[in-house]
């Protein structure tokens, strides 16, 4: 893929923290001119937040550097008049902004999209909020994973409600943004008119509920905590410990694939036991199947076991930590590096598709 498709566009980022942010990424990965504005008062929030050993005077720790690559870093106070030409002055031939304020403080600051465009009529104004454009509510990745239902399917059934260990909601939404914003510039090709593109945290939130919407709204199932369990599958997500210790995950998707499984297992009776014969049947006696397959399955080692399914096409897969996870080839292929102030940062890419 030519990573310079984009070399023609100028991208101007007034958003902070992940959502915004990963947008403007996507464009400078891809060749875009992309210029990061922050306030000198109050610069992009994750430039504080630091893990517990880095050093506080580092004003690009990992967090920021996340969604931070290849962009030009500026700082603006919009509250000052000179300071607000010069936005305007990047507006008036950008092709597109990208803004996380909220709409009411937009306006306020003369940086909303009736001002902009209006200084940029063919501007593909790309605009995140919480709740909606009519809603002032200040929203947190957090807090959405609450409100939207993820929370209440995350954790085990005796654990309280857990949180996802990335920041889901604002991923999601960046991905619906980058997708307005790309067919905002499609449609500009046809009318040489720029546009509004909006999308909310809330509503990325509940697009992305699929099939535990679905669940719901067509069978009345009410999803709960299960772990990595699937609602709907069996089995599948069942993590199992190996006798070298290894941890491993199965993910069985059909009758087929689960007869596969317990004849490479050496557990054919399973196969045309009325309790797992089907994968409903499976559901249904979901815990005798597991505390079977738990005490067969411990006589492996991962390296057997992995190399039997693989073997036989079976879907497993070890449970990897983040180390792991970057020890292999493929993982450190996404690495993209770039030096900050003197330091050599590293984050992982945000465009992984190819188009030949």
């Amino acid at each position: 893929m030519n990573n310079s498709i984009f070399n023609h566009l100028k991208v101007v980022e007034i958003a902070t923290v992940l959502a915004g942010p990963s947008v403007g990424m996507f464009f400078a990965e891809l060749g875009a001119e992309v210029i990061k504005i922050e306030s000198p008062h109050k610069p992009d929030s994750a430039r504080s937040w630091h893990l517990p050993d880095e050093s506080k005077d580092n004003t690009f720790p990992a967090y920021f550097c996340a969604t931070n690559y290849n962009k030009q870093y500026i700082q603006l106070d919009f509250k000052n008049q000179q300071d607000l030409l010069k936005l305007y002055q990047l507006v008036a031939d950008a092709d597109v902004i990208i803004s996380n304020f909220r709409a009411s403080s937009a306006k306020k600051l003369k940086i909303d999209y009736d001002a902009l465009s209006a200084i940029n009529p063919r501007l593909i104004y790309a605009q995140i909020s919480g709740y909606g454009q009519d809603s002032e509510r200040v929203a947190f990745d957090i807090v959405l994973q609450a409100e939207t239902g993820f929370m209440s399917m995350t954790g085990w059934p005796d654990s309280p409600p857990a949180k996802l260990p990335v920041a889901l909601i604002d991923i999601l939404a960046g991905h619906q943004l980058k997708e307005g914003v790309l067919t905002a510039l499609y449609q500009r090709e046809r009318t040489n008119k720029g546009a509004l593109v909006h999308v909310s945290l809330y509503d990325a939130a509940i697009a992305s509920l699929e099939n535990q919407a679905t669940n719901w709204l067509m069978a009345g199932y009410l999803p709960k905590r299960e772990g990595s369990l699937h609602p709907n599958i069996a089995p599948y997500g069942e993590v199992y410990h190996l006798k070298d210790g290894v941890d491993i995950l199965l993910s069985i998707g059909n009758d087929f694939q689960f007869g596969k499984f317990c004849e490479a297992m050496k557990m054919k009776e399973l196969i045309m036991d009325p309790r797992f014969k089907t994968n409903q049947a499976r559901l249904k006696n979901r815990p005798e199947l597991n505390k079977i397959i738990a005490e067969s399955i411990l006589m492996y080692s991962s390296e057997e076991l992995l190399n039997i399914c693989e073997s036989k096409k079976i879907p497993v897969g070890k449970i990897n930590n983040m180390k792991e996870v970057f020890e292999q080839e493929k993982a450190q292929a996404l690495i993209l590096e770039e030096k900050m102030a003197g330091t050599t940062t590293r984050r992982v890419k945000t465009v992984v598709f190819s188009i030949n």
